[in-house]
């Protein structure tokens, strides 16, 4: 908080009594004064500009004072413009042909501020926190993935902190453009991050401030290159999956078997398997649906992990536990499909989880860290000479597949890409053969 000078202090105490402010008030219009300074100081305005004063009013409702406490301040800083005029304080020349040139209409703006109906868009009063939990809202409506949601709020409260919790309504495209620049030049953040940095930002304008970016030109971005996926050999897969315990040594499998994402994996349930057909119905990205071939070799381990689970659900049923977690309404529109087999985890958590707010116990699936450090330690022991994730037995199953000479629509489709961009990606990771020939199709 900025300390006002022993000098300006005296002066502004003698105004206050000249106006009949009593004593007891006084210390009250002296903190108005100080936030004020403190105001103009964090924000870089003119503390004799008016259009401060305005703004300085807007942070006050958005902190939720009410209109006792604005009148007050701005009463308050009114008191410390009126020392202007006896040059109590030092002000430009250009500051004071704007304290004469709006000196008329002064009580009239202050009138306006202090008025509770609000001009134009009612999102610029919004504080911080009611802009995230409106943002949660709108994820929520979209259906977007909570994973969404987490990243978007993110970046909103790192511009805040950027911005030094700059009051929602002054947000402007310079405070974008800085920031932005900011995270290029001196943060250094990968191209992949700047781009979801924008996404984040121009979501959280468009859909919780209601308004435009406008123009954003002259922000320095990174350059995305290509990226080649690391990929492992059909031999060092094997390797790696034999150095797996129950049940990720089958977590593994399917990741590579079905070239499966991790979170589209620990999501199945029951219900996604159809060992008549040999299909597995896969929850993909953006709420996408695709299915897969179950893999022959392992159906017999899957339908043993599966017999496991069905005895779990018996014990977690005897002890009257509430169901697995369920999305969305599901469970109000099917009573008790918590409890039923069908909707029970694939990969069910080894413990009970309790929901404090409903006073309930449910199920969740294996944690994605868990899988994610059986893989590393996996990995470790076959002392590989590439960083594998989960995600590279994916990279792994596309490759094998192009080198079986699979059509890359087919792989576009097994993967769930939208783009075949994507998926011609892994041209980059096989090996190339070319026919130095010139022949016909013809004689092939």
């Amino acid at each position: 908080m900025i300390q006002i000078e022993a000098e300006l202090l005296n002066k502004f105490n003698l105004i206050l009594e000249k106006n009949g402010i009593p004593r007891n008030q006084c210390s009250y219009y002296l903190k108005w004064l100080r936030y004020y300074l403190d105001f103009c100081h964090k924000y870089n305005f003119k503390k004799m500009d008016f259009k401060s004063l305005s703004l300085f009013i807007d942070k006050l409702r958005s902190k939720k004072q009410n209109e006792d406490q604005m009148k007050q301040a701005a009463r308050a800083v009114q008191f410390f413009y009126s020392l202007s005029e006896a040059n109590v304080i030092p002000v430009s020349v250009s500051e004071k042909s704007q304290i004469k040139e709006h000196k008329l209409s002064y009580n009239t703006k202050i009138k306006k501020e202090m008025s509770p109906v609000q001009v134009g868009n009612n999102n610029l009063n919004k504080s911080w926190q009611e802009a995230y939990q409106d943002l949660a809202g709108e994820i929520k409506v979209r259906h977007y993935s909570p994973k969404t949601l987490k990243s978007y709020r993110g970046w909103a409260m790192k511009l805040q902190t950027f911005t030094r919790s700059k009051p929602i309504g002054l947000l402007d495209s310079d405070d974008v453009k800085r920031f932005l620049t900011y995270q290029a030049v001196e943060r250094n953040v990968s191209a992949s991050s700047q781009n979801l940095a924008f996404n984040a930002l121009l979501f959280f304008y468009r859909h919780v401030l209601g308004r435009e970016f406008g123009k954003i030109d002259g922000v320095v971005r990174a350059k995305k290159r290509p990226h080649i996926p690391i990929v492992l050999s059909k031999q060092e897969v094997h390797m790696v999956l034999k150095n797996f315990s129950y049940p990720y040594d089958l977590v593994s499998k399917l990741l590579y078997g079905c070239g499966l994402r991790l979170f589209e994996c620990l999501n199945l349930r029951i219900k996604d398997f159809s060992f008549e057909t040999g299909i597995l119905t896969v929850h993909g990205k953006g709420g996408k649906y695709r299915t897969v071939p179950i893999p022959e070799i392992i159906t017999p381990e899957l339908k043993a992990h599966m017999e496991k689970v069905y005895n779990l659900n018996q014990i977690d049923i005897a002890d009257n536990y509430d169901g697995a977690f369920m999305f969305d309404r599901i469970e109000k529109k099917y009573k008790g499909s918590g409890k039923e087999f069908v909707w029970q985890w694939f990969f069910p958590a080894k413990t009970l989880t309790y929901v404090k707010d409903l006073k309930e116990y449910r199920r969740y699936h294996l944690h994605d860290t868990h899988v994610q450090r059986a893989i590393k330690k996996a990995v470790g022991k076959t002392r590989l000479t590439k960083r594998a994730t989960a995600h590279t037995f994916r990279h792994s199953y596309a490759t094998h597949l192009l080198e079986a000479n699979y059509d890359i629509r087919t792989i576009q489709e097994l993967l769930g890409h939208s783009d075949i961009r994507t998926t011609m990606i892994y041209t980059h990771t096989v090996k190339s053969t070319t026919l130095k020939e010139a022949k016909s199709p013809l004689d092939f």
